[in-house]
């Protein structure tokens, strides 16, 4: 989460639930059979935002699509950067991801490092038939050939700008803000 006082609002608590919503109608249409599909949030926002999506695809179409968190530390290509001793939790995938649709969830997608981290760690979990990924917000600046199949919003950044995401379930709130240099 960004910190500092925001350029702007990008969405505010009801604007994310509606885009939330919208995303898992595209998934509803896209993703057929349901039964065959499997959620997994890039920790740390990404999980509550995947948990959203199974809850309004259970309402709507009455299969309840199992969700898992993913913690991708150990496959960050910029980990000895980051941490002189990473903390490390567990991933937790409910099923057997062998012939499934892993949807991989997550906040913002920037450079797609996290992504194709993220990748790496569901590959080491088995075979999956497809891999798909939804993010509530896309801002641009790929370094590598990565892109999201659902998108709540696409923001155009510089990339000296942060967006910064937060959800109810971490933060006491949702909403998504952009914020300038640091």
């Amino acid at each position: 989460m960004a910190s500092g006082i925001p350029k702007a609002q990008l969405m505010d608590g009801e604007t994310m639930q509606r885009t939330l919503t919208r995303m898992a109608h595209e998934m509803m249409e896209r993703l057929m059979p349901l039964e065959q599909v499997v959620l997994v949030g890039i920790r740390r926002r990404g999980v509550p935002l995947a948990n959203r999506l199974s809850e309004i695809i259970e309402k709507t179409e009455g299969v309840k699509v199992p969700v898992g968190e993913l913690d991708i530390t150990m496959y960050r290509d910029d980990l000895s950067k980051l941490y002189d001793q990473p903390k490390v939790s567990a991933s937790k995938l409910p099923v057997d991801v062998n012939g499934k649709t892993v949807v991989l969830v997550d906040d913002v997608i920037y450079t797609g490092r996290t992504v194709r981290a993220a990748m790496d760690a569901v590959m080491d979990q088995g075979r999956p038939a497809k891999i798909r990924l939804a993010v509530l917000i896309d801002r641009g600046h790929r370094e590598l050939p990565i892109r999201a199949d659902f998108i709540g919003k696409n923001v155009p950044t510089a990339q000296s700008e942060r967006i910064g995401v937060q959800v109810t379930e971490i933060d006491g709130g949702d909403g998504a803000a952009l914020y300038g240099a640091q």
